[in-house]
Order: structure tokens, then sequence, then C-alpha cells
């Protein structure tokens, strides 16, 4: 019975810190509300890969993953979001901030009817989505200008519900002998966290970024190739 609720147990943990950043952020600890993102997005790979390693995958466990992340990283990440830049543009905020956790709604529905293919992702998850923009926001004070961030938020909107195709590590294997590491690793990243506050989310966000923008670079490169090779092509017999 335990084994069938630990990986739900992940996946509520993931729902719970999702709700705190959101209270976080409505009192204007956004910053703080960021580390919650953070360390939801450790707790939803946990969910899948724990619920694989013991094989109990349910359509429950699916469907109630899907509903968290729309709190954790589509919800919390555009209040973060609102709170540090946008409250100021009234209507026009409102309707950027509601923008990215409909399209995170979407790239979700997309994902549970429509997994594709073996490897990769079709369209950037809401995880590295949401953590991307609740980092992003840190940076606020050195890019002054709010255009930054909400170029930044529609890009990462639309990259959800596009059709480019990402990575997908969550099947990667791992070896049994380098399970110990894992806890040791997350006990570091909450040293980090609690020693270096301010600091910690910011370094967060250049991977998470990379991702995303190697997922985009990836296909336009794609679509360059595939254009300059349709000429050739023509001119076969």
């Amino acid at each position: 019975m335990f084994a069938k609720t630990l990986p739900s147990m992940f996946t509520v943990g993931n729902l719970f810190l999702g709700i705190i950043a959101i209270i976080l952020s409505v009192h204007g600890e956004w910053q703080y509300a960021a580390i919650m993102v953070i360390i939801g997005m450790l707790l939803d790979g946990l969910d899948g890969r724990v619920a694989r390693m013991l094989n109990t995958q349910s359509e429950f466990g699916k469907e109630l993953d899907s509903l968290s992340d729309v709190i954790s990283f589509g919800v919390a990440p555009a209040l973060i979001m609102y709170v540090a830049i946008l409250q100021d543009m009234g209507i026009a905020g409102w309707v950027i901030t509601a923008i990215f956790p409909i399209c995170g709604a979407l790239r979700l529905a997309r994902f549970n009817v429509e997994p594709g293919l073996p490897g990769f992702f079709i369209g950037l998850p809401i995880t590295a989505a949401g953590g991307v923009l609740a980092t992003m926001a840190l940076y606020s004070e050195i890019a002054t200008s709010p255009i930054f961030h909400i170029l930044g938020m529609l890009l990462l909107s639309y990259l959800m519900i596009s059709r480019v195709k990402y990575p997908n590590f969550k099947n990667l294997g791992v070896p049994r002998r380098t399970y110990w590491i894992v806890p040791l690793f997350l006990v570091a990243l909450a040293v980090l966290a609690t020693r270096y506050p301010e600091h910690f989310p910011k370094f967060v966000f250049f991977p998470l970024a990379l991702y995303a923008v190697y997922g985009l670079k990836r296909s336009v490169n794609r679509r360059r190739q595939r254009n300059a090779e349709e000429p050739v092509e023509e001119l076969k017999p």
C-alpha cells in the first residue's frame, strides 16, 4: 500500500510547495517563492521516477501530476512574475500573467493525449518553463526594463504549446549503485538554498534557460537544414 502511494506523496508535496509559493508571492516574498518552485521541480522529477521504479504508474497519478504542475509551475511562477514585474501594468499585466498558466494547461492536456516521440517532449515542459520564469524574476534589479521579462514570459508560453522537440531525461537510466548520491545531492541543494537564499535560485536559472534555448535553436537549425536540402531534391529526376 505504501509503495502505491509513495509517488503520489511526492506529487502532493510538489502541489503543497506550489501553494506555499503563491502565498509567499502574495505577501511580497517572491524571492523565497522561487525557491519553493525549484524544490517542487525536484519532487516533480522524483514522483515519476519512483513510480516507474516501483512499477506503480496509474492514471490517477498521471492526472494528479498534471493538476499539481498547473499550480506549481503555471500559476505560481506567473504570480511571482506579476508581483515582481507586472503589477503596475494594469489590465495588460493581468492578461500577460494569465497567458502563461493557460499555455501550461494546454501543454499538459496535449501531453496527456499525445505523449510525444520516444526520448523527446513536444513543446517545452511546463516544469522547465515555470522554473525559468520563477528564477528570471530574480533578475529584475539587473534588467530594469519590464520588456525583457515580458518577452521572455511570452516566449516561454509559446514554447510550451509549440511543436519544438526537447530531450526527455525522465527515462534516462541511473545505475542502482549510484542511488545513494541522490539524497546527498538533495541535502547539498538544501544547504545551498538555506545559506544563500538570494543567490541560489539565480544560479538555477542558467541551466533551465539553456535547456529552453537549446530546443529552440535545434528546431531552427533543423528547419534551415531542411530548407537548404529542398532545392537539391527538386533537381533529382
